[in-house]
């Protein structure tokens, strides 16, 4: 527990401690050009690894494409139907 003399005592010290504080008048300046230049950086690192992970994706993507043997068909592998003759064909309503 605090003493009421202590609350007032701790007051006095820690003004005495804000008198002695002396403001730079460009602190701020500088800490927000610092901040600034770390943001850009890190948006510019951003943008670096987006392009590298979209260009390796590309990049798989045409190898594996590339690797591929052009005479299976993964979409179509069931079985082929062919067209029929053309005097079997069904039409409906005028040709």
């Amino acid at each position: 527990m605090t003493t009421p003399g202590a609350d007032e005592r701790l007051r006095e010290a820690f003004d005495a401690l804000a008198s002695g504080v002396r403001a730079d008048p460009g602190a701020y300046r500088r800490a927000s050009a610092g901040w600034r230049r770390r943001h850009r950086r890190r948006r510019l690192l951003l943008a670096i690894l987006a392009a590298l992970v979209f260009t390796a994706a590309d990049a798989v993507g045409l190898w594996a494409l590339s690797q591929a043997d052009p005479n299976t068909h993964v979409i179509f592998s069931g079985p082929v139907n062919r067209p029929v003759a053309p005097d079997q064909v069904d039409r409906i309503g005028q040709p």
